[in-house]
């Protein structure tokens, strides 16, 4: 079962959106530029506070190599 997780490899800032487009297989900067959008058409707000819960809701992808 896939899991939502922060990517690590893919990030610009905490991965978040590189870790929505690892889970839905799509590339991160389409993503990012519609967030971007999405942040500037809604007032910043509602944009931003997403991101930031979502920085503490969505867990980070565990390390698998042992």
């Amino acid at each position: 079962m896939k899991k939502l997780t922060r990517s690590k490899t893919n990030r610009v800032w905490t991965g978040i959106i590189g870790g929505m487009g690892e889970y839905l297989n799509v590339d991160p900067t389409i993503l990012r530029l519609l967030f971007i959008i999405l942040v500037i058409f809604t007032g910043f707000v509602p944009g931003v506070l997403a991101y930031v819960l979502a920085m503490f809701i969505v867990p980070e992808k565990e390390d698998i190599t042992q």
